[in-house]
């Protein structure tokens, strides 16, 4: 696993998508086992008074933050709890993004229904806690399912009419849409419950997505190049990516005390496969 920067005091990694953040009592309503690897586990190997600083979800990619003592620990924690920690993320998400940028202030609950979502807007239940996700549109675009049908989804059926979206016989072009997202709050899941919120999920989102075509394989007209969607045979991952991360330093950082430390993660193949 890839080390973007580190320290006396810390570490950043390069988490691929699919692996877990820590163990969770939950880790088997997940399909998990006991003994799945997780990020925490795997560094504590060699670190062992490494803790996490925050979380990213499994299938999320991208620059993560570990502390290596108590203090740095703490330090860092007090950054993200006064929301002074600088966070963008890169998502493709489901159909087009109608402004070019905006700043979705919703709370978000519970849902009543699945105990793995949360929410946002009508239905929300527990308690609601703040959430802010700014947005800029990077790119607007349309896809179609492969030619190869096999190693796509399955095709999507539309109620009302029969029909179906992205099937191999009709082609019919998908709109997507390529965002920067700046979180100025935490919470659990917050990026892809806002998507799901304004009605465009995250592709690949199989909790608040189940029903979106996921795109192993789709072109954008004006490069005719693939856009991959994941690694594996037959499956693929969610487009959510962590590209970079902006904290301060510990007071008790050697040589750099009081910098501004910012590290970036590359983007994956699947997002560099088209224009920007």
């Amino acid at each position: 696993m890839k080390i973007l920067y580190e320290d006396h005091d810390i570490l950043a990694i390069d988490k691929p998508s699919g692996v877990l953040t820590h163990p969770a009592p939950e880790q088997a309503r997940y399909g998990a086992g006991p003994d799945q690897k997780t990020i925490l586990g795997i560094f504590r190997k060699k670190y062992p008074k490494i803790e996490l600083v925050h979380r990213l979800d499994k299938e999320t990619s991208g620059v993560m933050l570990l502390a290596k003592n108590q203090k740095a620990h703490e330090f860092l924690k007090k950054q993200f709890a006064n929301r002074e920690v600088k966070k963008v993320y890169h998502a493709i998400v489901s159909g087009s993004v109608k402004n070019d940028h905006g700043i979705i202030n919703k709370p978000i609950g519970r849902s009543p229904s699945d105990f793995r979502r949360r929410l946002s807007g009508r239905g929300a239940r527990g308690a609601m806690r703040e959430a802010i996700t700014e947005y800029e549109v990077l790119e607007r675009f349309t896809a179609k399912a492969c030619e190869n049908f096999s190693s796509c989804a399955l095709p999507v059926t539309k109620k009302k009419t029969g029909g179906t979206l992205g099937d191999k016989n009709s082609h019919k072009p998908l709109p997507f849409t390529y965002l920067e997202i700046k979180p100025k709050t935490g919470r659990t899941h917050q990026i892809r419950v806002h998507m799901k919120f304004l009605n465009h999920p995250v592709v690949g989102d199989s909790l608040y997505n189940p029903k979106g075509l996921p795109l192993p394989r789709v072109w954008v007209p004006s490069q005719t190049r693939p856009l991959r969607r994941g690694g594996s045979k037959g499956g693929g991952r969610m487009m959510l990516h962590a590209k970079s991360i902006e904290f301060n330093l510990p007071a008790q950082a050697r040589n750099l005390k009081g910098k501004i430390i910012k590290v970036e993660s590359p983007l994956p193949k699947e997002f560099t496969q088209i224009s920007i």
